[in-house]
């Protein structure tokens, strides 16, 4: 199941250059999670609640534990999924996980919080940043992209179409208050399922140096963590082959690892 991360235009597109190499092999699951792209998008005050059960509802309904690939928030979502909830998840591939308030610190902001907190001015500013092709390059070019050869027209056009659903500016805006932050590292201690993390080089607000802490919370679970060169926080868009061929490994370790696990039970 793959996760997209939280923003302005966000959407499973974010992940459709790489679950698409595994629809052969796998059951692939990408939802649009509500408030975002064509999902539902009630008019309502989101909070991280909202995320984890709506999550862990659609994972109950499949018959087996789930490997979660997830990014940025949604990737901190997951790792409190798999905390309280272990028996629905298989393992965790998480893209700069950050629950944005790590080790008691925010991540920096792109918009006062007095100013996006302020009703009405915070709507106008929605519109205008977020709702226009200008707005949705620049945004993307800006803080999600290293390289922007590599962004496509594609990708500005889908950016686009999600930011401009009905009612998607109070899901955004609520990821922009902070209204969904919380303090991931409380959770990682308490991880017992196997984890990989990437973390993209050049990743902005949330930086490599973020990912090794968290990651030596917990090493136990947290069994590889992987530096993609020369990206930013979306690794998956910038460089989607080598995030391929890096989830590709992790789930060859995990299966090998459950069949040597099934082959010491049977002896």
């Amino acid at each position: 199941m793959f996760l997209h991360s939280f923003g302005g235009g966000s959407s499973a597109y974010e992940w459709s250059k790489v679950y698409a190499a595994f629809a052969n092999s796998h059951q692939v699951i990408a939802p649009d999670l509500i408030g975002w792209g064509r999902s539902a998008h009630p008019t309502r005050d989101y909070k991280v609640e909202d995320y984890l059960d709506t999550i862990a509802e659609l994972m109950a309904q499949f018959s087996e534990p789930i490997t979660l690939v997830a990014s940025s928030l949604t990737g901190a979502i997951a790792v409190r999924l798999a905390v309280h909830q272990p028996k629905l998840v298989r393992s965790l591939c998480l893209v700069c996980p950050s629950g944005f308030a790590d080790f008691g610190q925010e991540a920096g902001r792109r918009i006062p919080l007095q100013i996006i907190g302020t009703p009405m001015l915070d709507k106008l500013i929605y519109a205008i940043g977020a709702t226009n092709e200008p707005a949705v390059r620049n945004f993307l070019e800006q803080f999600l992209f290293v390289d922007r050869d590599r962004l496509t027209n594609e990708a500005i056009a889908a950016y686009l179409e999600s930011a401009q659903q009905p009612n998607a500016e109070y899901s955004a805006l609520a990821f922009l208050r902070g209204d969904l932050y919380f303090d991931l590292s409380l959770y990682m201690a308490q991880l017992t399922i196997p984890t990989a993390i990437l973390w993209g080089e050049k990743a902005q607000f949330t930086n490599v140096e973020l990912g090794q802490r968290l990651a030596a919370l917990n090493p136990q679970a947290v069994q590889e963590f992987q530096v993609v060169p020369d990206t930013g926080i979306l690794p998956h868009l910038e460089q989607p082959g080598v995030v391929v061929g890096l989830l590709s490994r992790w789930l060859q370790k995990v299966q090998g690892r459950e069949k040597r696990s099934s082959r010491d039970r049977s002896d």
